[in-house]
C-alpha cells in the first residue's frame, strides 16, 4: 500500500462495485431476478443485486462472490457487460459500476434465499422502475443476450437439467420474441449433437406427453469454447 499511496495520492480514489443482471426461464417467460433495497439511498426501491468490490478481489470475483452467495449456485453462465461510470449516478457518492449479466435456472433457485434477501423473479413485460441506472442496465443485457443466443446455445443455461423440446423452443421465441418453426427448429437442434435423449416423458401438459432431453456438458462446452456458428 505505500508504493500505492506515493504514486497515487494526489489522484481522487472512487467506489467500484458489480451489479448483477440476474434472467431466469420460468412457466414460459423470462424473468429478472431483483429484490427492494434494505439500505439506503433508494431503501426500499426496487434494484439489481450488486456489491463493492473487495480489495484483494478482481471483478470477476466479485461478480461470482455475489451471485454465489445470492444463490447458492456456482459455475453460472456469466459475462461482463458494460461499465456505467456516470458522474451523478449514485446519490450517495461516486461510484463506479460494473454490470454483469448471469443467466441460472429459475427453479434451482431456492425459496431459503428467496426469503433471505427478499428476491423476487419479475416478469420483463412487468418490470418495475428500478434504482438508478439499473433500468439501462437491464436493456444492454437483453439485447447482449439475444446476440449470445443466436450464436451460442447458452439459452440451455435457463433450463432445469431435464427438459422437453417443447420447453426449449418456448425459451427461444421468448429470447428472441418471435414465433419459431416447430420442425426447422427441431431439425436444428439436433443437427447439432449435444442433446441427449432420456427413456422418460413430461405427461404434465399432455397424456401422451414429451421426451425428456438433457444436454451432453462435454460436447455443449466443446461447441461455445469453439464459437461453432447457432443460428436457430
Amino acid at each position: 500500500m505505500g508504493s500505492e499511496n506515493q504514486f497515487y495520492r494526489d489522484h481522487p480514489t472512487f467506489h467500484v462495485a458489480v451489479d448483477c443482471i440476474i434472467f431466469g426461464f420460468d412457466q414460459g417467460e423470462l424473468k429478472l431476478l431483483i429484490h427492494k433495497r434494505r439500505f439506503e439511498p433508494a431503501m426500499g426501491q426496487w434494484s439489481l443485486f450488486g456489491g463493492f468490490v473487495e480489495r484483494e478481489e478482481s471483478l470477476d470475483a466479485a461478480a461470482n462472490r455475489i451471485l454465489f452467495e445470492l444463490t447458492g449456485l456456482d459455475n453460472i453462465y456469466m459475462e461482463e457487460l458494460q461499465s456505467y461510470g456516470e458522474v451523478n449516478r449514485d446519490p450517495a457518492g461516486r461510484v463506479i459500476s460494473v454490470a454483469y449479466y448471469a443467466l441460472i435456472p429459475a427453479k434451482e433457485y431456492s425459496d431459503a434465499t428467496t426469503n433471505q434477501y427478499g428476491a423476487t423473479w419479475m416478469s420483463l413485460d412487468e418490470l418495475p422502475r428500478l434504482i438508478m441506472d439499473h433500468n439501462l442496465m437491464v436493456e444492454k443485457g437483453l439485447r447482449r443476450l439475444k446476440r449470445r443466443a443466436s450464436t451460442q446455445p447458452i439459452g440451455f443455461e435457463l433450463l432445469p437439467r431435464e427438459f422437453t423440446m417443447p420447453q426449449l423452443q418456448a425459451l427461444y421465441e421468448t429470447i428472441y420474441q418471435s414465433t419459431l418453426d416447430k420442425r426447422n427448429f427441431r431439425k436444428k437442434i439436433l443437427s447439432m449433437d449435444v442433446l441427449i435423449k432420456l427413456d422418460k416423458k413430461d405427461k404434465s401438459g399432455s397424456r401422451k406427453g414429451a421426451f425428456l432431453y438433457r444436454f451432453d456438458r462435454k460436447k455443449y462446452k466443446k461447441l461455445v469454447d469453439g464459437g461453432d456458428n447457432f443460428t436457430i
